[in-house]
């Protein structure tokens, strides 16, 4: 999950990755880093200094370039080292790289300022803003609050990873927690491993309310009115109209969801009877996910037509003998079928495919280019597996973004804006359709049938479209929290209400008066951003939409596949080429032809299935 971002060590210094999931201990020691160094800076030019011209700034944003350049190629080496050969030694060094990135961005940014007013060209004008508002988490300019910060982000990440749910029969954690969840259908076990999770964060609180404060200090001290503001301020647009951005995209899409809600209430009830209720918010522990993110584990309770042949060609993979060498090449090809260039000699010879017997590593799949010099890699432990074909396929896609746009500036080398970089990836997957897997040779024959169509939607709507309230609502709450509309007191019940609002979702049980819930989804106490992933979410049917229109593609949009299209593929490239030396809408218009995100192509691609249901709830009371 994640995103590079500006800085690969400022943001969440986490490598991309397949699904939202937390990001590994390389975050926790950015925020360690960065909170501990950060405000150690050259102060600006004084007003008495004459004002740098263009010539300056032009000059310092190259020295700068080539210096992070040969820092984060030694950052980033020691961090591959690390998570394919987890030691002490390793992580000594690691950590020693990011200090030394830290130490150096801590005196660079704060110089920006010095810059300000000055008649800059366009190209010079947009580092500088970039560099300006590269962090998460920018810390206090005092010394004691910075290692006060650094003190509370190791505790409240500490909290969390450590987190276990302790009764008489022994104690379990959150991944024993979640496969409760995934798996049980008994409503008791699934309330006792949700309410159980939520036994870890109640603690967290006092101290995430002094972290809020903290960072909202850094903030301040960065020219912004608090973290909220400097975060939704990276969008090439001013916060206000972001925020007012995000719910115009919200309201294109509320009306599908609202949709998939209502059959999967009406199905749960068939399942848990009087737990569920016939109108009103679904109860969250019987959605198969800790945190009601994502539905696919509850897939076999609301299947549309049982019986229909299965959409995972995982024992087809097995029976054919796919390894991992197989499946990355597949992969390949598909990238090289739509004219992109095959992927350096070296990512055959650097990466981590499988899971060495002789020392412990990171499985977690993720991509890389360390150093930012198209030395392209992916880490992974690859089984044959449906799964893991798809998440080779959007791996690939993070690689071909860095392919295309290694040799700008550092400060260009990330995604247009935070959410490009996993709509891309996600894109390309979404290519991966039957027809696809037809040629490969991995289904015996492709059913057209309406019956067929409806199931693979749901299965993908299950993932998808139950994702967007929830990522449409993880930021609003922070947003809120951080310009101190929402107060401790009201951190837990503005949760829930944002939860009912948007997901209508409510908790099973009566919360506690300590309760911390927001604590027990990783992103909070790790202050990772969360908008990334409802832009993706919007923009990947766009980026989709806009190939498969290049590629000539006839019939309904689910169907299209670009496999083969120099047409989609020379679309791509003119986006992957530009990275962030651009606003996201120049970006945008490249692929699709508009400035605008636009969610029509996300209902367009679930346009069965959205009729489906309308079918389904016919007298049915909707909303909540």
């Amino acid at each position: 999950m994640g995103s590079r971002g500006i800085f690969p060590s400022l943001q969440l210094h986490v490598k991309y990755s397949s699904s939202v999931k937390p990001p590994t201990m390389r975050h926790t020691l950015l925020l360690l880093t960065f909170a501990a160094c950060s405000g150690r800076s050259t102060p600006p030019a004084s007003p008495a200094e004459a004002a740098p011209g263009p010539l300056d700034a032009e000059a310092w944003v190259s020295g700068v370039d080539a210096k992070l350049h040969e820092l984060w190629f030694a950052q980033e080496e020691a961090w591959w080292n690390y998570e394919t050969d987890i030691t002490d030694a390793n992580e000594a060094i690691a950590v020693e790289k990011e200090e030394a990135v830290m130490a150096y961005l801590s005196e660079v940014v704060p110089q920006v300022a010095r810059f300000d007013g000055a008649e800059l060209d366009a190209r010079t004008a947009r580092q500088l803003m970039l560099l300006r508002r590269a962090t998460a988490l920018p810390a206090p300019p005092e010394a004691e609050g910075r290692a006060e910060l650094a003190a509370i982000s190791a505790e409240l990440s500490g909290m969390y990873g450590k987190g276990e749910f302790c009764t008489d029969a022994g104690c379990r954690d959150l991944g024993e927690l979640s496969t409760v969840l995934a798996e049980s259908r008994d409503p008791d076990a699934l309330l006792e491993a949700w309410d159980g999770w939520r036994t870890v964060s109640p603690a967290m609180k006092t101290k995430y309310a002094r972290f809020v404060e903290l960072g909202n200090q850094g903030a301040q001290a960065n020219g912004f009115a608090d973290l909220g503001d400097q975060w939704r301020s990276g969008y090439d647009m001013e916060p206000d109209a972001f925020e007012a951005e995000v719910d115009r995209l919200w309201d294109q899409v509320a009306p599908l969801y609202e949709q998939l809600h209502c059959h999967v209430r009406a199905e749960l009830g068939e399942t848990y009877g009087d737990a569920v209720p016939t109108s009103g918010p679904l109860p969250a522990h019987l959605l198969g996910n800790m945190w009601s993110q994502s539905w696919e584990n509850i897939y076999p309770l609301v299947e549309p037509y049982p019986g229909q042949p299965s959409l995972d060609v995982t024992a087809a993979l097995v029976a054919q003998g796919w390894d991992d060498q197989k499946m990355v090449k597949t992969a390949e090809g598909f990238f090289t079928s739509m004219g992109l260039d095959p992927l350096p000699e070296t990512f055959w010879e650097r990466s981590m495919f499988t899971q060495p017997e002789d020392r412990e590593v990171v499985c977690h799949a993720s991509a890389w280019d360390v150093g930012m010099r198209n030395d392209l890699r992916i880490k992974m432990c690859i089984q044959p597996t449906m799964e893991e074909l798809v998440t080779i396929h959007h791996e690939l896609g993070h690689l071909y973004y860095y392919q295309n746009y290694y040799e700008a500036p550092v400060l260009f080398q990330q995604g247009a804006n935070d959410g490009f970089h996993e709509a891309i990836g996600d894109a390309i997957a979404l290519s991966i359709t039957p027809t696809y897997l037809h040629e490969l040779g991995l289904m015996d024959e492709v059913s057209e049938s309406d019956e067929a169509v409806i199931n693979k939607q749901m299965m993908d709507a299950l993932a998808k479209i139950a994702f967007l309230p929830f990522g449409r609502m993880i930021d609003q709450w922070r947003w809120e929290v951080f310009d101190g509309r929402v107060t401790p007191e009201t951190y837990n019940q503005r949760w829930w209400e944002l939860r009912l609002k948007y997901q209508g979702i409510a908790p099973p049980s009566e919360r506690p008066a300590d309760a911390f819930d927001p604590g027990a989804k990783y992103h909070i106490p790790a202050n990772t951003p969360y908008m990334r992933y409802f832009l993706a979410h919007v923009l990947q049917f766009q980026f989709h939409r806009a190939m498969c229109a290049k590629a000539g593609h006839e019939g309904p949009l689910h169907t299209c596949s670009v496999y083969g299209s120099d047409e989609a593929g020379d679309a791509m490239k003119g986006l992957l080429a530009m990275g962030a030396s651009q606003p996201w809408p120049d970006a945008l218009e490249k692929i699709a032809g508009t400035r605008e995100m636009d969610a029509s192509a996300l209902r367009e691609y679930f346009g069965p299935l959205e009729a489906w249901l309308a079918e389904q709830n016919e007298g049915r009371t909707c909303g909540w």
